[in-house]
């Protein structure tokens, strides 16, 4: 018995059309870089903010945007050289100019507090909502892992709790005595 198997050659291509965007992600990713990766970032992220991404709720606004440097710089590993340089760059901006770019949020903010009057801020170059940022994640997982979520460092917790609003197996109460039709 004879089995081929297909190795993607063309990059990834995550579209953004609101922004007329097209971030380029590596065609292949082996598994042990995807998840080392994955658990650096989780990592990382935990030591540096220390939040828990799978419990955000009591995250503050400066521990919130480590997480999202963090996921950042995780999906830029997964980028051709350009679209990665898109995800991470950081402006430093003052009364609408931009005064300087970084690649690191650190580096900018630094440069910012340096800057004479106060006024200056760092700010992503590429503005995206989180719910973009994380769409990117699971995508993410889909393209390199088959669709299985990477375990965390604690040996494999549960999977996520179903989303709000999606249906379950269980018979619905609304349905519980239909009408039958003749009588």
């Amino acid at each position: 018995m004879r089995k081929t198997f297909a190795l993607n050659t063309e990059p990834h291509v995550a579209e953004i059309p609101g922004l007329g965007l097209e971030l380029q992600f590596l065609a292949e990713v082996m598994g042990d870089e995807y998840l080392d990766a994955y658990a650096e970032m989780r990592e990382t992220q935990k030591r540096e903010s220390g939040v828990d991404v799978e419990d955000l709720d009591a995250a503050d606004v400066e521990q919130l945007r480590k997480v999202t440097t963090g996921l950042r710089v995780f999906l830029s590993r997964l980028m051709l050289p350009e679209s990665a340089a898109l995800i991470t760059r950081v402006d430093v901006v003052e009364a609408g100019k931009t005064l300087k770019s970084f690649q690191s949020w650190e580096e900018a903010r630094e440069h910012a507090d340096g800057v004479e009057g106060g006024g200056a801020k760092p700010a992503w170059n590429l503005r995206l909502p989180d719910r973009t940022l994380l769409q990117l994640l699971d995508w993410t997982v889909e393209l390199y892992t088959g669709g299985r979520r990477p375990p965390t460092s604690s040996g494999g917790s549960a999977g996520p709790s179903p989303k709000a609003g999606t249906r379950g197996t269980g018979a619905s109460r609304s349905r519980g005595s239909a009408r039958t039709t003749g009588r």
